[in-house]
This record gives structure tokens, sequence and C-alpha cells, in this order.
């Protein structure tokens, strides 16, 4: 059994290295730019992202020339039945009838718009909000997607070594058994060691169980099967984040994160909006050119329906809205609630910034610190088992001592995978707190993986 327990660890880096030396073994960029094309939500962010560059279109018209045609036709039937004075009697028979048709178009510039003018700018941020938001929705599915990943790899993980330890607690069960059976343990020995067996096998349902749910997630979020994730290698060495000073990344945080980014983009919307409603913005200036033509056939006299009028107007139009029922101040009132409700809402998502940034920042530092001590805690718990095991044969322990040390060890085997996820996660997630995240920031944890 001493043997046996010796090398169960080596055992375990040898199956973890047959794993992640299959060929082709997918990391975590390749799953992010498997998801690019299956994710129902970054489909809808790209579409989102088109419709919303369109914003920038329809603002940049509002100041521009607009031409309008409208053309028409009639048909009369006129029945004269008063009498009429000459010559109007000569004009207008008793009764006529007719088509009359007619056409013209109109050209309008805007010279003083103000309020077209705040809309434009409107329309403007509005585009740069989809940009923003199609970029967060891009970081979203970066983190989904590592979180799916590691997730997978954690609960494979974990079944390999609950499996390692049913078949040491079977070896331990039976061991007692024989034992019992021959006079040298107690039946509470066996009974002990049976109910370890017991747990340790519901712990292997279980596992199996959640990790049929993270593959599951894995292929709901990038429609890809995760039978060949990169897993962790072997020599994984923590690096403390670059730039090491936590002011840095939260300067970072408040310059480049998308949710920062949003409530900038909502506050110039807010104040647009005000711009449009104030006094000086009510007021418009239009040059209008027009040229229009009439005809008509039948029977219709020019009185009724002219033929051949060609008309052309050349002049400038003056808008000012006087009196709205209240509405115009009103509207005014609310823009500056917006706005003052906007700033609010920048100085609450920079203040949310800093704090997730320093949480991302913390996870990481001490990740760094608390690796080591797993892989030191792991250290211990191989040695302590081996020197329990010893002492057991020797007489100066007892099987449950062995059990709980054994225990010991796989909890501190599972500990390290766990913290080794946490940790990637945590520059995942400083990096979209900083609103840094891309596809280069899953490039940059090859590393920390088998190829």
């Amino acid at each position: 059994m001493k043997t046996q327990l010796k090398f169960m660890p080596a055992a375990l880096g040898l199956l973890l290295a047959l794993y992640g030396g299959q060929a082709g073994a997918m990391d975590v960029a390749e799953a992010y730019r498997q998801a690019l094309s299956n994710d129902p939500a970054s489909l809808a962010a790209d579409q989102g992202l088109l419709a919303g560059r369109e914003k920038a279109v329809q603002g940049n018209a509002l100041l521009r020339p607009r031409v309008n045609m409208q053309a028409g036709v009639s048909r009369i039937h006129n029945r004269q039945t008063g009498e009429l004075a000459p010559p109007a009697s000569l004009l207008v028979p008793e009764e006529s009838s007719g088509t009359a048709q007619q056409a013209s178009v109109q050209l309008v510039q805007p010279l003083y718009d103000r309020g077209a003018a705040a809309s434009r700018q409107q329309l403007r941020e509005q585009s740069v909000l989809s940009q923003t938001q199609f970029t967060a929705s891009r970081q979203d599915l970066a983190l989904r997607v590592a979180e799916a990943y590691f997730g997978v790899l954690v609960a494979e993980e974990t079944v390999r070594v609950v499996r390692a330890e049913l078949e040491a607690m079977t070896h331990q069960r039976d061991r007692a058994q024989a034992r019992f059976e021959v006079g040298k343990d107690r039946v509470t020995d066996v009974q002990e060691a049976q109910a370890r067996l017991d747990a340790v096998r519901t712990r292997a349902l279980t596992a199996a169980s959640m990790l049929e749910l993270r593959r599951a997630q894995f292929r709901e979020n990038t429609g890809a099967e995760p039978d060949q994730l990169a897993p962790f290698a072997p020599t994984f060495v923590p690096r403390m984040p670059a730039p090491l000073a936590l002011s840095d990344w939260q300067m970072r945080g408040e310059t480049h994160s998308t949710t920062v980014l949003a409530r900038q983009s909502e506050l110039e919307i807010a104040r647009a909006d005000l711009s449009r409603h104030r006094l000086e913005s009510r007021p418009t200036v239009e040059f209008v050119a027009s040229y229009g033509a009439k005809h008509q056939s039948g029977t219709l006299s020019p009185l009724v329906a002219t033929n051949g009028d060609r008309t052309g107007s050349i002049g400038l139009v003056l808008n000012v809205p006087l009196y709205a029922g209240g509405a115009l101040d009103s509207r005014q009132r609310e823009a500056v609630a917006r706005l003052g409700q906007a700033e609010q809402g920048l100085a609450a998502a920079r203040r949310d910034v800093r704090l997730k940034v320093q949480e991302g920042y913390l996870s990481v530092t001490t990740g760094v610190s608390r690796i080591t001590a797993l892989e030191q805690a792991l250290r211990s718990a191989y040695s302590a088992l081996e020197a329990t095991s010893g002492g057991r044969d020797v007489g100066t322990r007892t099987a449950l001592d062995v059990l709980d040390a054994q225990q010991r060890l796989f909890a501190a085997e599972l500990d390290l995978v766990q913290g080794r996820a946490d940790y990637l996660l945590g520059r995942l997630r400083l990096a979209a707190a900083a609103g840094e995240l891309d596809e280069s920031s899953l490039r940059d944890l090859g590393p920390w993986l088998m190829h």
C-alpha cells in the first residue's frame, strides 16, 4: 500500500499529461472563437452593433437638405346649379367633367435649428453607446466561455480524484475486513472504512453529475464538444499583475471600462437632450425652394382646374413655437432632471468599477500566494499520508488515521486545482473590470495550459 500511495500523485500527473498531450487540444481562445459564431447573445450583439451604427447616419441627415415630391390625380365632375354673371358664365359650363393632375418638388435646407443639431449629437452618442455595448458583450462572452472552460477542467479533475479516492477507500475497507477476520483489527475499523467508502461513492455520483452539467454549459456557450480541452500545465507558476499598483488598474478601469463608457455616453445624450429643449433651440429657420405643375384633361373649366400652370418659389421659413399647453417648459425641466440622473449614474459606475477592479486585483495577488500555499499543503498532505501509513504498519497509528490522511490528500489536490482555476479567472475578471479583456487576454493564458 505504501508503494501505491507513493506514486499516486505521479500517476495523476501522468494522466494529466496524457490528456493534455492529445493532438488538437482546444485552449480558451479557441473556445472563444467557436462561441463567436454559435452563441446567440454574441450574434444578437453583432446585429445590435449594425443597428447602432445607423444612428449616426440618421443624425447626420438631420441638418442636410430634404427633398420631397408630391403628386396627385383627381377625377372631377362639376355641375353648376346657380346663375353666373358674365363673363364667368362663359367660362364655366353648366356641367363638365375631367381629370386633374398635379405634381410638386420641394427642397428644405435647415439654416438655424439648434434642436436638430442636439438631436444629431444624441444619435451620434447612441451609435457610440452601441459600440460600447458590443464591446461589453464580447467581454461578457469571454468570461462566460472561460468560466465554462475551467468549470469543465475542475469537474474532470474532481471526477478523477474522487475515483482515485474511491479506489483507495475500497482498498482500505478490504484491508480492514481482512485484518478483522484474522483478529488484527476491530469491527469498528471495518464499519468506519465502509462508511467512508459509502460517502465517497455518493461524492462520485455528485461529481459525475456536475461534470455532465459543466460539459453541457460549455456546449451551450461555444457550440463545441469539450472533448479535448487543454488542461492546466504541470508546472504552474502564477505571476503578479502588471502594472503592480492597484491605483494604476483603477485608473484604467475609470478610463476604459465599458460600464463607465456607457454611462458617459448616456450623460452626453442627456446633455444633448437638455440643449434640444432650451429656449434658444426652439426657433428654426429653413430655406425652402419648390416647383410645381398642374394639368387637366376633359371639359373642365380653367376656373375649376387649371391647366399647364408652372409655379416656382424660393424663400425662408421662420418657425417659433410660442405655447404648447405647458409641454415646452415641462420637457426642459424633465431634461434637467435626466441630466442630473445621468451624472449620478456615471459617479456610481466609477465607484463600482473601482471596487470591481480591486476585487479582481486581490483575486490575482492573493491567488499567487494561495497557489504557493496549496502546493505546499499538497506536499505536506502527501508526506503526512506516508508517515501515517508507516505508523499504522508498526502499530502507532490506526486505520482511521490513514483514512483521514488520505482524504486530506485528495482534498488538497482538489483545492489546488480550484485555486489555479480561480487565479486564471481572476486575471480575466481584472482585465474585464479595467475594460481590457479581449481575445489576446485569453491567449495570454497559454503558459498555464498544456497544448
